[in-house]
């Protein structure tokens, strides 16, 4: 397919977009909240796919989803960048951990859209760097030169994440599944 798309062949766009368009959307949700700048940041993302595809080197199957993806994470973070420039900044900036409250709380019940809606609710920070290291499989070390934070940021950042998702899914649970 890839060389299809560097030839330009109309039917081999279309065959990406049914093939990829919605794992591609969801990864770009993950780090845009607002819809209309999704949808923006989305189509700049296909654009720089197909103006680019000639970068692109075929190392086994599922190679181009992968490369697809971290195309669709890096426009993403640059678009948070220029936008969201000041809530980033703030990454760096020592904050007091909230305490842990015990043990994780199962999720097993809490549907998938469920969960995609609490982390979509976590701070632009958190969720920046909790995307990164859950999905991205990512390091702090990395995180760390991604964001232009310093590592023990991003440990931090991913600690508060945790713990407010960890209240958020118990607050889902006690609400549907009282004791």
């Amino acid at each position: 397919m890839a060389e299809r798309l560097r030839n330009g062949d109309n039917g081999a766009m279309r065959e990406f977009c049914t093939l990829y368009a919605e794992q591609l959307a969801g990864v770009c949700s993950r780090y845009i909240t607002d819809e209309d700048d999704m949808k923006d940041v989305f189509q700049e993302s296909l654009i720089h796919i197909i103006t680019h595809i000639s970068g692109f080197t075929y190392s086994g199957a599922g190679s181009l989803k992968a490369w697809a993806s971290r195309i669709v994470v890096n426009e993403s973070l640059r678009f948070l960048r220029d936008t969201k420039r000041r809530e980033l900044l703030l990454l760096d900036h020592e904050v007091a951990d909230e305490p842990e409250e015990g043990d994780d709380p199962p999720v097993s019940d809490v549907p998938p859209d469920e969960i995609h809606r609490m982390v979509s609710l976590l701070p632009i920070g958190y969720r920046t760097v909790f995307n990164l290291y859950v999905f991205e499989d990512m390091s702090h070390q990395e995180i760390a030169s991604l964001l232009g934070i310093k590592e023990k940021s991003s440990a931090s950042q991913l600690s508060r994440a945790k713990n407010l998702l960890a209240k958020m899914i118990r607050q889902y649970n006690d609400k549907h599944f009282p004791r």
